[in-house]
């Protein structure tokens, strides 16, 4: 076992949001081939995001002021992102492979969430399972 304190992961601007990547590849402060886990922080700080997808993803909501989320569609374009949905401490969301979605606040809001989603190993099968 190995016990990371949150506070001990650094911080890492990024286009739209700032994260610490607790468990996974590049850097993660526990290095895994098959999971990655870490925090989010959305905020004006780091600038609007853009709609992505990826593989499959279960995000915990931690802290959420006037945040929301908007997901939809699977196709090359983000062009099917629904209606706002108002984000809330401990709400869960399961976003299935190659969905698009965004993470979005109103002016003054921030979401900081965790995330869970497979190696990039193991989502282009290149482990076993």
């Amino acid at each position: 076992m190995k016990l990371i304190r949150r506070q001990d992961v650094p911080l890492r601007p990024l286009p739209g949001r700032a994260i610490q990547l607790v468990v996974g590849q590049q850097g993660a402060a526990s290095p895994s081939n098959l999971i990655t886990m870490g925090f989010a922080r959305y905020s004006a700080e780091y600038g609007p995001m853009s709609p992505h997808r990826h593989a499959e993803e279960v995000v915990v909501v931690l802290e959420s002021e006037h945040g929301y989320v908007r997901f939809g569609g699977f196709g090359d374009q983000p062009d099917e992102l629904g209606e706002r949905i108002p984000l809330e401490p401990d709400m869960i969301l399961h976003f299935p492979e190659n969905e698009w979605h965004v993470f979005e606040y109103d002016e003054g809001g921030s979401i900081t969430i965790a995330f869970f989603y497979p190696s990039a190993s193991v989502y282009a099968g290149q482990i076993s399972k």
